[in-house]
C-alpha cells in the first residue's frame, strides 16, 4: 500500500473523530450549561459509547475477518456512527422538557454511536495492518492519529462558529452536516484502495462460519502476547485518559493560572503530543522495535508525572510548563509505539484474524477510556477528602498515573519478549508452543 493510500485511510479516522467529538465537547457543554443538568450525565453518555465498544469491537472485527473486503464495514459503520451522532443531538431538546425521556434517548443514541465506531474503526485498522509494509507501520500510526486530531480540531472550530446564535435546530443540523460530510470523506478516502483479494484470508473454517466467534476468540486470547499487550493497552490508556479532566484545574489551583493560561497549557501539551508522534514515527522506521518505543514513551511519561508531583514545591510556572510539554512529547512517543505495535502484532500473523485481534485491543482501549475518564476526576475528589488538601489530591492522582505508566512500560517489554518466544517455538514445531498459547 502506498503512502498516499495510507494517508487517505487516515482521513476515515478523522471522519470518525469528527462525529464523536460533538458528544464530548459541544453536547457536553449544552447539557451542563444550557440545560443546567449534572455533569455526570454527559460523562455517563461518553462512558456508555465507550462501554459498548468493549463487546462490539472483537465481534465486529471477527465478522470483518470473514468478509472478502473490509470497505463495506468501514462505510456502513460510519453511517451508523453518523446516525448515532444525530440521535444524541436530537435528544437534547427532548431533555430540555423531559429529562428522563431525553436521557434515555441520548443513551440509546450513544450506544448506536459506539456501535458505529466499532464497525468502522476496527476494520479500518485491520485493513491498514494487513496492507501496510512493516516499515510503514509507525508512519501509518502517526498519520492516523494526527489526522484524527486535525479532524477533531476542525470540527470543534467549525461547529462552534456555526452554532451561534444557539438553537436546538442548529445543533441537530450541525450534527447531520458533520455526519454527512464524514460519509463523503470516508467514501472518497476508501475508493479504489481495497482492490483485489485480501493479502491474508482467514482459515476456511473461520470464513465459512464453522468456527464460532467464541472459539476463535479463545484461540486468539490463548496467545500470551495478545493477553499481555491487551493489559498494556488498558493500563497505558487508563493512565493517559485519567489526565483529561484534571490537568487544567490543577494548574489553576496549584499555580494560580487563569482560565486562558491553563487553556494555553493544555494546548502546549497537545502540541508536545503531536511533536512526539512525528519524531517517534520518523525514528521508529529506522531503529528499534515499535514496542520498545511504546515502552520508552510510557517510562518517560511516568518520570514526567513524578516530576509533576514535585512541581508545586518548585513554585515555578516555567518549570511546570516545561514538565507538561515533556509529558506531551512522551505521550506522543507512547501513542505511536502502541498503535504501531497493534498493527505489527496483527499484520505479521498469517491466520487472517487481524480484525479480531484489533477488536480485542480496541476493547481494552475503550474500557480504559470509559473507566479512566471518570476515575481521574473521582480520584481527585476522593484524595482531596482524605488528604484534606486540594493540591495533594491532584498530586496523589499524578503519582498513581506514574505507577500505571511504569507498569505499562514493563508490560510492553514483556509482551515483546513473549511474542518472540512464541514465534521461536512455532518455528521449531515444538509441542511446548501449545502450552504457551
Amino acid at each position: 500500500m502506498s503512502w498516499w493510500q495510507l494517508t487517505r485511510l487516515g482521513f476515515v479516522q478523522a471522519a470518525i473523530g469528527a462525529v464523536v467529538v460533538l458528544l464530548t465537547t459541544t453536547i457536553n457543554r449544552v447539557i451542563v450549561v444550557e440545560l443546567g443538568l449534572p455533569a455526570l450525565i454527559p460523562g455517563l453518555l461518553v462512558a456508555l459509547h465507550f462501554g459498548v465498544q468493549l463487546f462490539l469491537r472483537p465481534r465486529l472485527g471477527h465478522d470483518s475477518d470473514r468478509s472478502t473486503r473490509r470497505t463495506p464495514w468501514i462505510l456502513g459503520g460510519l453511517l451508523v456512527c453518523a446516525l448515532g451522532g444525530v440521535g444524541v443531538a436530537a435528544s437534547i431538546p427532548v431533555m430540555a422538557t423531559n429529562v428522563a425521556l431525553g436521557v434515555t434517548l441520548a443513551s440509546l443514541a450513544s450506544v448506536i454511536l459506539g456501535a458505529g465506531v466499532s464497525a468502522a474503526g476496527t476494520p479500518l485498522l485491520a485493513l491498514m495492518s494487513e496492507r501496510a509494509k512493516p516499515s510503514q507501520r509507525a508512519g501509518a500510526a502517526a498519520i492516523t492519529w494526527i489526522l484524527m486530531i486535525v479532524g477533531i480540531i476542525i470540527t470543534a472550530a467549525t461547529s462552534g462558529m456555526l452554532l451561534d446564535p444557539f438553537s436546538y435546530t442548529r445543533l441537530i443540523a450541525i450534527a447531520g452536516g458533520i455526519g454527512g460530510a464524514g460519509l463523503v470523506v470516508a467514501w472518497l478516502a476508501t475508493w479504489g484502495v481495497e482492490r483485489g483479494p485480501r493479502p491474508i484470508m482467514p482459515a476456511k473454517a473461520d470464513h465459512d462460519g464453522a468456527t464460532s466467534f467464541a472459539a476463535t476468540f479463545r484461540t486468539v486470547w490463548r496467545e500470551p502476547a495478545a493477553r499481555l499487550f491487551s493489559g498494556f493497552i488498558f493500563l497505558a490508556m487508563f493512565a493517559y485518559s485519567a489526565q483529561d479532566l484534571i490537568l487544567e484545574p490543577f494548574a489553576g489551583i496549584a499555580f494560580g493560572m487563569t482560565p486562558g493560561e491553563s487553556t494555553k497549557l493544555s494546548g502546549a501539551h497537545h502540541g508536545g503530543v503531536l511533536v512526539g508522534m512525528i519524531v517517534a514515527a520518523l525514528l521508529a522506521t529506522r531503529t528499534g522495535q515499535l514496542r520498545h518505543w511504546a515502552a520508552a514513551g510510557c517510562a518517560a511519561s511516568a518520570l514526567s508525572y513524578l516530576a509533576m508531583v514535585a512541581s508545586p514545591a518548585l513554585s515555578s510556572v516555567t518549570v511546570f510548563t516545561a514538565i507538561v510539554v515533556v509529558l506531551g512529547l512522551s505521550n506522543g512517543v507512547f501513542a505511536i509505539g502502541a498503535i504501531g505495535s497493534m498493527m505489527a502484532l496483527t499484520g505479521d500473523k498469517t491466520d487472517g484474524r487481524a480484525g479480531l485481534r484489533l477488536g480485542v485491543f480496541g476493547a481494552a482501549q475503550a474500557l480504559a477510556y470509559a473507566v479512566g475518564t471518570m476515575s481521574g476526576a473521582a480520584g481527585v475528589d476522593l484524595a482531596r477528602a482524605v488528604l484534606a488538601s486540594p493540591v495533594r489530591g491532584y498530586l496523589a492522582v499524578f503519582a498513581v498515573q506514574a505507577v500505571l505508566f511504569g507498569a505499562s512500560a514493563w508490560l510492553a517489554m514483556r509482551s515483546a519478549s513473549s511474542e518472540r518466544a512464541t514465534e521461536v517455538f512455532q518455528q521449531r514445531g515444538e509441542m511446548l508452543s501449545a502450552v504457551i498459547q
